[in-house]
């Protein structure tokens, strides 16, 4: 069985948006799969237009080409915008968690970052060139040095369709 990470409210949502899956395993995320937003583009290609919650190696505004199956089979020209993700853990207080997610939602606006969130613990926040996202990681890395967060960048890896 298959699970599926989707995006509830995409960033880029329009109404002539296309959906198309990645397979998670090349990233150690075995039976599962994320569903992505994609933007047809004139060309056969599509841009990304969501915030990849799960996917390394792809970003928002990044131009890939799917396979016959619809899946994400390659990158074709990057966007340069980097994902950088904050997962909480379970365990903080329900009134640590809100403060904390207060906290991280109030700076995303603040510094006018587009970001999506997956449940009420994981978000992903787009980061184009040239942005200085400084007091957003202060806040994230607080998270994480409370014990209370894990974050990363999705650049870490490549992009990869095979295992």
């Amino acid at each position: 069985m298959i699970e599926f990470i989707v995006h509830d409210d995409p960033v880029g949502r329009a109404e002539s948006n296309y959906l198309a899956h990645v397979d998670l395993a090349p990233f150690g995320l075995d039976g599962q799969k994320e569903q992505l937003w994609l933007k047809p583009l004139n060309d056969g290609t599509f841009s990304i237009a969501c915030i990849p919650f799960c996917t390394y190696g792809l970003a928002l505004g990044d131009r890939v080409a799917l396979s016959d199956d619809d899946e994400v089979a390659e990158v074709v020209a990057l966007s340069w915008h980097r994902v950088l993700r904050l997962l909480l853990v379970p365990g903080p207080a329900p009134t640590e968690l809100a403060q904390a997610v207060d906290r991280i939602k109030r700076e995303i606006r603040t510094a006018g970052l587009l970001s999506e969130w997956s449940g009420d613990r994981h978000v992903a926040v787009d980061i184009p060139p040239h942005t200085d996202a400084s007091r957003l990681f202060e806040i994230m890395e607080h998270e994480v040095t409370e014990d209370r967060a894990f974050w990363e960048w999705a650049d870490t890896m490549p992009f990869s369709a095979r295992r």
